[in-house]
This record gives C-alpha cells, structure tokens and sequence, in this order.
C-alpha cells in the first residue's frame, strides 16, 4: 500500500511531468532576438545603434531579407519609441514609467510592428511574445501579451484621432513625430513657421540611404555611379547607394567612405577656402569621415594634413583613412601645447546632434537641455583653442551638424566679440552654385527637409593681419 504522503509526492510529479510534457519552450526567430538583444543594448547601455548593428549584420548567418528587418525594426524602434510609449502608457495597468524596462522595450517593439510595419498584428503579437518568453521570463511575457492584444483592438486611426484635439503644437507634435519637446521648440525658435518644423519632424524619422563618398587622387565619383550609386545632387565626390556599403571592394580597401552629403559638403566648401593654404588641421576629426575627405584635398593641393583626436580608439580610426597624414592624440583644447601653428583649421565641434537624428536615432532621446549647456561650453574652449594656434591670414571653419541657435549663431556672435582680430568670411564664393535656401548670416545652414542632406552648419574666419582702428 502506498502512504498518502507518497501518493500526494507521485500525483504532484505526474502533473510537473504532464505540464512539461505539454509545456513549449520558448522558439522566437532570429531577427526579432536579434533586434531586441541591440535595443536593449542601445536603451539600457549606452550603445550606439550605427555601430552596433552593423556589426551584429556582419557576424550573423542572416539572410538579406532579415537582415533589413533587423535594420527596419531597430531603427524605427528607437525613433518611434516615444510615440509607443504613449500609445503603451495608456493601456498599462501600472505607471509606465514603472514598468519593467524588458518588458517596456518588447513593448515598443511589438507596437512598432503592428503601428509601423507591414507586419499583420497576429504575427507581431506572437512573435514578439515568443521574444518575451526566451528573454525575460513566461510572467513577464503574459503582460506583453496582453498590453500588444490591446493595442490590436483599436486601429491605429482611432489611437492617433485624439491628437487633432491638442491645440499646442509642440504637445501634438512631440506625441505624432515621436521628438522630445525641447527639440520642437528649437526646430521652431530657427523655422518660425509650423509647417516647416512638421516637415523637418516627419523626414528625421525616414531612414536614409547610405551615401558614399570619393577620396581625390583614391577614388572618384564616377567609379561609385559605375558601382551601382546615385551622384549626389551637391557633393562632386558622393553617390547614394542602396546596398552595403562594407559589401564594395572600394570601401574595405579604404580607397572611398561613407559620409553624409551635408558633412562632404561642409569639408568641400572649407577645402574651397583655404586651397591656398598650406598647413591643414583638423581639430577634432574622429572617426574619421571628414578626415579623410580633407586629407585628400590637402594632399592633392600639396598641404600638408594633420588630425587631432581626443579618443584613441577614434584616432586609430582616423588613421586608417588619412593615408599617412599625422595623427595626433589629445584634447583640442590643448592643442598649443605641441608648439605648432597652422594657417588652415577644422573644428568639427561635438554637438547635440540635432541635425542628424534620422541617422542617429537614439540621439533624440539622450540628449538634454543640460546636455547642451555643457556642449556649448565645450565649443567655446575648442574655438579659443583653436584661436590659439591659427597663424594671422589663416582661416578656421567651425562646424556642427546641429542647427540649434546656442550651437551655432551665437557661438559664432560671442567668438567675433571676443577677438575683435578675427573676421567673418561669407561661405558663399565657395559654395555649389546649384546649392539654394542654404546660408544664414554669412554662414552655410543645411536643413534635411529642404536640401535632403543632415542638418550641417559652417561658419568661416580669417584672422585679420592687424586691428582696424
């Protein structure tokens, strides 16, 4: 006879046997836990998507179809994810900001799909719960379950129509566009017009293509059409290009880059200025893109070329594109100290980043106004380091790809203020002539919305030989 205590111990081992028996682990596909794993990492660790993924693409056995729905679901993850959030906070039975950040970030995801995507919702719901169970947990999957169900049941029209009752733009805007307010109320401080900011808003959350860029006396423009590119509509030396750029034999043997049209067009139109000058710096020039544009020109024009950079693994980078060219390790701000001057300077300044965040679109939520107060003081040093170091006739460019007034005009004011040796020169002379809607007080200002490119800003300098009285 068994004892009810043994009987109780083989009943409760029948039911854990049937439960596992029934009981399917976890089967989420390899591009959704892919996507996921580079959120969480971009989100909760500071990393940066650009780099990242690419990375993940090259060392996965994905083929290209979910590779570009790794790069779909990523991206557009992390540009839409305040707009999810909203969406998110409102079915949530628990304050969203409280909510577990797995759950949040699988959240976001599955909405992208159902939102965003061509995805239908049933397979965006239980795929994305499969990622749920595999990466935080069976509990933890049933609320994401349940959150992306009723997120189903309305349409995204009914989600989105109370939008249209919010009388303050920046509130509507921020909620449809998925930005930060701030960055809106910035937009419109340069814009002055609505419609205008609500175009620059839409387009910073439409991918862009990849955009290659020649290096003279390494490469041409022509050779990158033959490859399969589109000549860029201002730059001579780009070519848009729909593939892989690291799948080209130019690109791995480092005779061309990949660089935004804005950013070639602020290295062209600097180049443009001082080809008559022959001692080149560029002050802070990792990783490298406009380094090795500059580089070239210089070397064509026989100037000689140094970059200077204030990280080491982003010096190691420049130095694989600058063909030789000295590379210097240090904080700009401090350049002087090598007892060099030059008659030909580039200060790429760190900036908020506001210009390129359909590249860059983490950048959008990491950014804070505190952030560009420190920024700004940042460029302040680097321009009075920079100062320091130009010979008289010489010319420096300070660039940002931000077009936010505190990081460009009024740096540029307070700069011209301080020394009254220095005098602003108009970019216009060196600019594409077919090149339109683009300066701003002497200064080259792209916008993404009207030029296609990133949102570049360029400001010229000379210092003058003596004071005018």
């Amino acid at each position: 006879m068994i004892g009810l205590e043994e009987r109780a111990y083989f009943q409760v081992k029948s039911l854990v046997e049937a439960r596992r028996n029934t009981f399917k682990s976890p089967k989420p596909d390899a591009s959704r836990l892919l996507a996921f794993d580079l959120l969480t990492e971009v989100n909760r660790n500071g990393g940066f998507s650009n780099l990242l993924l690419p990375q993940a693409l090259s060392a996965s056995s994905l083929d290209e179809r979910d590779r570009s729905f790794v790069t779909e679901l990523l991206y557009g993850t992390l540009r839409m994810q305040g707009k999810h959030d909203w969406v998110l906070a409102q079915i949530s039975d628990r304050p969203w900001s409280e909510v577990d950040a797995g759950i949040v970030d699988i959240a976001r995801m599955g909405v992208h799909q159902i939102h965003e995507m061509r995805v239908p919702d049933h397979a965006a719901v239980g795929a994305t719960v499969e990622v749920a169970r595999k990466r935080i947990g069976e509990s933890k999957a049933s609320f994401v379950n349940a959150l992306l169900r009723n997120v189903t049941r309305t349409s995204v029209e009914d989600w989105f129509a109370p939008l249209a009752s919010i009388a303050d733009p920046v509130e509507r805007f921020s909620i449809q566009y998925s930005h930060p307010q701030w960055i809106i109320s910035a937009y419109f401080d340069l814009l002055k017009d609505w419609d205008a900011v609500e175009s620059l808003l839409a387009i910073n959350n439409v991918a862009a293509k990849p955009t290659l860029v020649s290096w003279p006396g390494r490469s041409t423009q022509s050779e990158l059409i033959d490859l399969g590119g589109v000549a860029t509509k201002f730059s001579h030396y780009g070519a848009h290009f729909d593939g892989t750029p690291g799948s080209l034999e130019i690109i791995r043997h480092r005779n061309a880059g990949v660089q935004d049209e804005g950013s070639q067009l602020v290295s062209t139109v600097f180049a443009s200025a001082v080809a008559d000058k022959r001692n080149w710096l560029d002050l802070c020039a990792g990783p490298g893109a406009k380094a090795a544009l500059l580089s070239s020109f210089a070397k064509v024009n026989g100037a000689e070329f140094t970059a200077n950079e204030v990280s080491t693994p982003r010096a190691q980078l420049v130095k694989q594109v600058v063909a030789g060219a000295r590379v210097w390790v240090g904080d700009g701000r401090e350049v002087s100290t090598h007892g060099e001057t030059f008659d030909a300077i580039l200060i790429d300044a760190p900036c908020t980043g506001l210009g390129a965040l359909r590249r860059r679109p983490e950048v959008r939520w990491r950014r804070t106004v505190q952030d560009l107060r420190e920024l700004t003081q940042l460029q302040r040093e680097l321009l009075e380091g920079a100062y320091k170091v130009l010979e008289v006739d010489g010319i420096f460019g300070y660039a940002t790809c931000s077009p936010h007034l505190a990081e460009t005009q009024v740096q540029v004011m307070d700069l011209l203020k301080s020394h009254p040796d220095l005098e602003q020169i108009p970019v216009d002379a060196f600019m594409p002539k077919n090149l339109e809607v683009a300066t701003r007080s002497g200064s080259m200002t792209l916008w993404t919305h009207i030029h296609g490119t990133d949102a570049m800003f360029l400001a010229l300098f000379r210092k003058k030989s003596e004071l005018k009285q």
